[in-house]
């Protein structure tokens, strides 16, 4: 079911189907990326991995699971409505037999969004309801629309990090040093999501070279930023700004157990770790 907030001259909707955001408009106008023929997919909660051990396979308390797809399996699960106010809505997803199959932890997951002045405020909680220790990655994938704007092109639009960074594509080409700002074009992703691990920035923005028009996802806790679109797709109108609790969990397949992934959120059980960034438009 999907959920509206509107507060001042923000308004988002939100769906239980992976509690997911499906629009974030200001003022009007819309930002967030609306699930076309490119990728069928608005905002996806990453949980309880950020993509993929090898083969999808992992093992825990010496026990092979395997995952049914990549990125866990919060983004395709119905969520339960946990409530709304004025400004905010949020959802739960607890432990089943569909994900103990795949995941041998007793969870609760909560996601809350919260209309900003000019943005959404994003709050994923992890409570362990079990007796032991729990161990997950967490993330998220939103896609914005680029252009913003009807008149601009794709091209139009850097990607600007709050501090210069050293940026290395996946095939291990450097695309900045000491740089701040990537030139968004087809060929930048041909090597796939282009990832900072422990960045010195605390925010990218997506920011029109024609216009004011601008999202930044601010990350006070991220250990990872990356940032995405398909290549070679022109339908693809939109890059995605994706704050990562760390680097995915496939830069840990060197150790197949859970409890030795080196990137992993340990969790004590009756604990709660609450992971938060906030998306801001203009």
């Amino acid at each position: 079911m999907l959920y509206t907030i509107k507060n001042g001259k923000t308004e988002f909707s939100a769906d239980t189907f992976g509690a997911e955001l499906h629009s974030i408009k200001f003022e009007g106008r819309e930002y967030l990326w609306q699930c076309g023929d490119a990728w069928k997919r608005y905002a996806p909660v990453l949980f309880p991995f950020v993509c993929s051990p090898e083969g999808r396979v992992y093992r825990a308390d010496g026990k092979d699971y395997k995952m049914k797809a990549n990125h866990g399996f919060a983004r395709d699960m119905e969520f339960a409505f946990a409530g709304c106010n004025d400004d905010s809505v949020s959802f739960v997803l607890r432990d089943s037999e569909e994900t103990l199959a795949q995941y041998p932890y007793s969870f609760e997951l909560t996601v809350r969004y919260t209309a900003a002045e000019s943005g959404v405020r994003v709050e994923n909680t992890v409570r362990n309801t079990g007796d032991r220790a729990m161990y997950f990655y967490l993330g998220g994938h939103p896609a914005f629309n680029c252009p913003i704007d009807e008149g601009e092109s794709f091209e139009d639009y850097d990607i600007v990090y709050e501090k210069p960074e050293h940026i290395v594509d996946p095939a291990g080409n450097v695309l900045a040093e000491n740089g701040d700002t990537l030139a968004v074009t087809r060929k930048l992703f041909d090597n796939d999501a282009i990832m900072i691990d422990k960045p010195a920035s605390k925010a990218v923005t997506l920011k029109s070279r024609r216009s004011d028009r601008a999202v930044t996802v601010k990350f006070p806790q991220s250990e990872c930023i990356a940032v995405w679109s398909p290549t070679g797709d022109d339908r693809a109108s939109f890059v995605c700004l994706e704050p990562w609790t760390s680097v995915p969990v496939y830069a840990d397949d060197e150790y197949p157990d859970i409890e030795n992934k080196p990137h992993a959120v340990k969790l004590a059980a009756g604990e709660e770790y609450t992971y938060g960034y906030e998306i801001e438009v203009r």
